[in-house]
């Protein structure tokens, strides 16, 4: 019997493989933060967190050109490795370590959660997601026997929703207030609220335009949590475009110019790319049923006009 490798479920990696990778990403990020230089580590970051990453790097290469004079070598020790096994491309793990940017003990104190994504047997493993949690809120994840995690369903057949749907429902949140799947919290109602407030001031227009962001690097995934819930690793693309009265110009910031394209007269559209991470409840679908627990964006670029 020929077993065939791409409907074979197996671990997504070894664990000295996903040790490897988180090695790799490690020295590839401190060698571009170091000379802000984003060719160092474009071989090593991949969907939300390379789209920041990337941009970042461009133009702080452009304001601070002999480098970053503030580099601090990041360093990630106390690896637990959350490693699941599935059929198939892309593989996937999830990498919970302790950096040395934070405070150890009390409220300072984080965890870094990097998922990492290797699109092929022919590409390298790459950094997707960055979240950044409290110790006490980091989930504990499913394992079997083996200590093997389990892949969260992308069609929610057991969650309260379909991780697949997340980018796209997330969007629609943020336009309407719907679906009403997501629960209260800084990063749904309370982000909603802030906007409202500063979408018109005197002299100035903001206007905001979510859009999903699912496919390829960008595709959502997700983890069994003890509780047959999820932890799931998704992003999504704004629009924000603000218009000035005549004769004022929408203000672009040095750190912003080099990602900028066009001439500012009195309309400035800037791109966010936004890496989110959301704790799932087991199911059925219910209002409230998913919380976002952290968020992550960065402007990718800007257009006057």
């Amino acid at each position: 019997m020929t077993v065939h490798g791409e409907l074979a479920v197996v671990p997504t990696a070894t664990r000295d493989e996903a040790e490897q990778a988180l090695k790799d990403f490690t020295e590839a990020y401190n060698a571009a933060d170091k000379a802000y230089d984003p060719t160092l580590d474009a071989h090593r970051v991949t969907g939300s967190l390379g789209a920041i990453n990337q941009a970042g790097l461009k133009a702080r290469s452009v304001t601070d050109p002999d480098g970053n004079p503030r580099h601090r070598p990041l360093e990630l020790d106390d690896a637990k490795l959350v490693i699941p096994r599935k059929a198939g491309w892309p593989r996937w793990f999830v990498a919970d370590v302790d950096s040395n940017t934070d405070t150890d003990g009390g409220q300072g104190d984080n965890r870094w959660l990097l998922l990492f994504v290797r699109e092929g047997a022919d590409r390298m493993w790459e950094a997707a997601h960055l979240t950044v949690l409290a110790p006490d809120r980091v989930p504990a994840f499913r394992t079997d026997a083996d200590g093997w995690a389990e892949p969260a369903p992308a069609d929610g057949a057991t969650l309260a929703a379909a991780p697949r749907d997340l980018s796209r429902d997330y969007a629609a949140y943020m336009k309407s207030g719907e679906p009403k799947v997501f629960a209260d919290g800084p990063h749904t109602s309370q982000l909603r609220e802030q906007r409202a407030k500063i979408s018109n001031r005197p002299g100035l227009s903001l206007q905001f335009a979510d859009q999903e962001l699912d496919t390829g690097a960008f595709a959502p995934v997700g983890l069994v949590t003890e509780d047959g819930g999820a932890l799931v690793f998704f992003s999504n693309r704004i629009y924000e475009r603000a218009t000035t009265a005549h004769g004022y110009r929408p203000r672009v910031t040095a750190e912003e110019k080099p990602l900028l394209t066009g001439e500012v007269r009195n309309t400035l559209t800037k791109e966010w790319v936004t890496s989110l991470t959301a704790l799932v409840k087991p199911g059925p679908a219910d209002t409230g049923q998913v919380a976002i627990v952290n968020r992550v964006q960065g402007v990718t670029s800007l257009k006057g006009s």
